[in-house]
């Protein structure tokens, strides 16, 4: 039986498989983007694919204080497509 990986979503604070999760990361140089890999290096926070939950993490700067640096409002509409999408 194959483990599956858990991660925390930094608003619901639910426990969820990384599948259902986006990353963000703050890279060495202070980039901050969507790993959609899972594997880029750097200070990642996990959030539940869902715009409510996205909604949340905007209006009380979640992401920015998980990832100590101000997220630009591209960043979150970007955010937001890639869920429509999925």
């Amino acid at each position: 039986m194959k483990k599956i990986p858990l991660r925390r979503c930094v608003v619901t604070k639910e426990q969820m498989p990384k599948s259902e999760l986006l990353r963000i990361v703050r890279d060495k140089e202070n980039n901050v983007f969507v790993d959609q890999t899972g594997k880029a290096g750097g200070r990642g926070a996990y959030i539940k694919k869902d715009l409510n939950v996205l909604n949340t993490a905007r209006s009380k700067k979640i992401l920015e204080k998980n990832l100590e640096i101000s997220i630009k409002d591209e960043l979150y509409e970007e955010i937001e497509q890639i869920i429509k999408n999925n």
